[in-house]
């Protein structure tokens, strides 16, 4: 499972960009590089890669199959916050960190749809429900006006 590499307990560091041969599971070969550890039991959902989906169409399916994703760029502090804010609420992310040129296979708002200038995504963005919030200073204020939780609530992300 090339391009996906467990980097903590709770960030997985995906490689959206294609492979150039997908890797055979089982049978022979010889290939001597090591092969990534498998994804820890404790996981309750797992990522999927397919090689022949674009980084957009894997982007949008991870948004669609986990409640609460974060997209973000290594060693984001923003994205650490975000991800300790949630889990004061008892919330636990799926968190992907992108390259920079993966950034801009992320989705952009639906308030922006009708610009017709060019979008700059940023990380770390974060969909709830398969909507996207967009970064830190959106989560903290759906947090400080009292929409967060029922949110979480709404996309099943959160039981009360």
């Amino acid at each position: 499972m090339q391009g996906l590499r467990r980097c903590s307990d709770d960030i997985v560091r995906l490689d959206l960009t294609s492979l150039s041969s997908p890797s055979s599971s089982g049978g022979g070969g010889g290939g001597g590089g090591p092969q990534p550890p498998p994804p820890s039991s404790s996981s309750s959902s797992m990522l999927s890669i397919d090689v022949a989906e674009s980084a957009e169409a894997r982007i949008r399916r991870l948004i669609s199959e986990h409640p609460v994703i974060i997209f973000s760029r290594s060693s984001c502090c923003m994205c650490h916050v975000m991800k300790k804010l949630l889990a004061t609420i008892g919330v636990h992310p799926t968190v992907i960190e992108l390259d920079d040129h993966e950034i801009a296979a992320l989705p952009s708002d639906d308030s922006d749809s009708g610009s017709p200038q060019p979008r700059n995504p940023a990380a770390p963005s974060v969909f709830i429900g398969g909507t996207c919030i967009g970064g830190l200073e959106s989560l903290v204020a759906l947090h400080l006006s009292g929409q967060l939780v029922t949110k979480l609530v709404q996309v099943g992300a959160l039981w009360v």
